[in-house]
């Protein structure tokens, strides 16, 4: 029993000392522009709307289908969700321009990600130099210009550079060319390129894949071949399986050349988007898996920007910023009010129903209720600041409703131990027993709540996809509350001596709960600890047996009697 009552109190501690994490995390988020408050969506907080027109270049009749523009609707909200859940609105205006609205003030670096046309190829590098246009006196004559000796036979073959595309390498200056047109520069032949930050310039082979073969994209620190990692951060694509063996050919044949030519620009390729190149990596080993790793002068912010750019791949069609405006919020905080005092006048009657109900257990109920309240604020908070999630009134909603779905766990629980109370058993052991059968009930509610969060999750867009992130958070905060509080506070009262006792207004009075004892037969009871756990059925048969029993013996003291006379 003294064991049972220090883990009830070791586990007390363990509560909130997550509570104290989360607030630990909110603290530290805050030095880095974080917030002690939840940061509200469009629907609450207004933001920033921008409206999208389609380019489409070759020729200014040529028309966007709707399957582009869906497609790009598509990609523009993978784009903007991608740090978290920022409740953006991506829809369609009119069939013909895209309308995006952002919560918040809309940074620079977001803007970028959505204005990309995001026209992504990957080419083999031929020739790199500086950025600069390389001056009159020190461009090569006539005779020295490459001469193509014959069809070029891969990516890398230097056949590719003719003496007009070398003119074009020698007159390219970085700093006064705008984004080229990526739909312009023809994907079967060598191009001149600049770096997107104007570092380098290029010769480029002919485009050898797409973005649309990128599998997936991310972004973390690289690791030694010890597997610890070195502090440097890297790029990870992996390629589609028709892609996979393209990938390895490209990467077989730049380890060749890096191996006979060391520092050639030729066992490089380049990453494309919007015709500038993100990335120029080397090629250090056959890659056959498709799996990929890109190294460099990384940070994490840029390494992220560039998972982000690989990973939601190649628009059908460009865009362009036709106009950007403040929106107010679409429903304000009159709509949060009476939201917000809808939930408070369901809690006072959870609270009014458990007093009822449960007697004074039942502040066991009102405070789990609230610790599990401020637990998931502070989660949604913390969310807030290190993956930008904001709380929509939709989400709101999911928070109003979850506070039945915590009150559903203790009920489960409590009634448990009633049942056992009802049984005969001492209130120990009933508060034992009745949580070894509560807690699968509670656990298999809690998947279904979980399982229909993940379904509505992935299966919506918008704010929908608010509440279902709220409905599946809560979930997992009742989970912890019902484990590390619940159960051993109602431990830690049920051995104190009013509650161990069955007092009349604590919820657990056998009396007022109708337990009667279990008959053992010859005037004795069998004590609760001893009962075990029997069905009614079991209960009779142990009665008729005692019953048999005693008139056994009756019978016996009588046949003594007659023998003595």
């Amino acid at each position: 029993m003294v064991r049972k009552l220090s883990h009830a109190r070791n586990t007390l501690v363990g509560m909130f000392l997550v509570i104290a994490a989360v607030v630990g995390g909110i603290f530290a988020t805050t030095a880095s522009g974080g917030s002690w408050s939840p940061k509200l969506a469009l629907d609450l907080s207004g933001g920033t709307q921008l409206i999208l027109a389609p380019q489409v270049s070759g020729s200014d009749s040529q028309e966007v289908t709707e399957e582009q523009l869906e497609q790009a609707v598509d990609i523009i909200r993978q784009r903007v969700d991608g740090s978290g859940v920022a409740e953006a609105e991506v829809t369609t205006q009119s069939g013909q321009n895209v309308v995006v609205s952002l919560p918040g003030a809309l940074d620079k670096q977001t803007r970028d990600l959505i204005q990309a046309s995001a026209q992504m190829s990957f080419r083999s590098v031929l020739q790199a130099g500086a950025p600069t246009a390389v001056a009159e006196e020190s461009r090569l004559s006539e005779d020295q210009l490459p001469q193509p000796a014959g069809e070029p036979e891969n990516g890398s073959d230097p056949n590719w550079i003719s003496a007009d595309l070398y003119r074009q390498f020698e007159a390219l200056d970085c700093a006064a060319v705008a984004n080229e047109d990526a739909e312009a520069q023809n994907p079967e032949s060598a191009i001149v390129a600049c770096a997107t930050d104007g570092t380098e310039k290029y010769i480029l082979g002919p485009v050898e894949l797409n973005g649309t073969d990128i599998k997936n994209a991310s972004y973390g620190q690289v690791q030694s071949a010890q597997g610890f990692a070195t502090g440097q951060w890297g790029v990870n694509i992996e390629f589609t399986d028709t892609a996979r063996e393209v990938f390895r050919d490209i990467t077989t044949r730049m380890v060749g050349i890096g191996a006979t030519t060391p520092g050639s620009p030729r066992s490089r390729f380049a990453i494309l988007l919007d015709g500038k190149v993100l990335s120029s990596p080397s090629s250090k080993a056959i890659i056959a898996d498709g799996r990929a790793q890109i190294t460099g002068n990384f940070t994490e912010e840029s390494a992220k920007a560039l998972s982000e750019q690989l990973k939601y791949g190649a628009l059908p069609i460009s865009f362009a910023i036709q106009s950007e405006q403040q929106i107010s919020a679409t429903l304000g905080t009159d709509q949060l009010k009476w939201g917000l005092l809808a939930g408070l006048i369901g809690l006072v009657l959870v609270f009014i129903y458990s007093i009822f109900q449960y007697r004074l257990v039942g502040l066991v109920n009102i405070f789990s209720i609230i610790v599990a309240a401020i637990f998931s604020l502070a989660l949604i908070v913390l969310l807030g600041n290190l993956m930008n999630y904001r709380l929509s009134l939709a989400g709101v909603a999911g928070l109003i409703v979850s506070i039945g779905l915590m009150a559903d766990s203790f009920i489960v629980y409590f009634e448990r131990i009633r049942d056992e109370i009802r049984s005969g058993r001492t209130i120990a052991a009933a508060i034992d027993h009745g949580w070894q059968r509560a807690q699968r009930t509670i656990l298999a509610s809690k998947a279904v709540n979980l399982l229909a969060a993940v379904v509505l999750y992935l299966a919506s867009v918008g704010n929908v996809r608010g509440f279902a992130f709220t409905l599946g958070l809560t979930a997992i905060s009742d989970l912890v509350v019902t484990y590390l509080l619940i159960h051993p506070l109602i431990v830690l009262l049920g051995n104190t001596s009013y509650f161990k006792n069955g007092g009349r207004f604590s919820g657990m009075d056998p009396v007022a709960l109708g337990a009667t004892p279990l008959y053992r037969g010859a005037g004795r009871v069998r004590t609760p600890d001893e009962a075990p756990l029997e069905s009614a059925a079991e209960r009779r048969r142990a009665a008729r047996l005692a019953a048999e029993q005693e008139a056994l013996e009756a019978d016996k003291m009588k046949a003594g009697g007659n023998r003595g006379e």
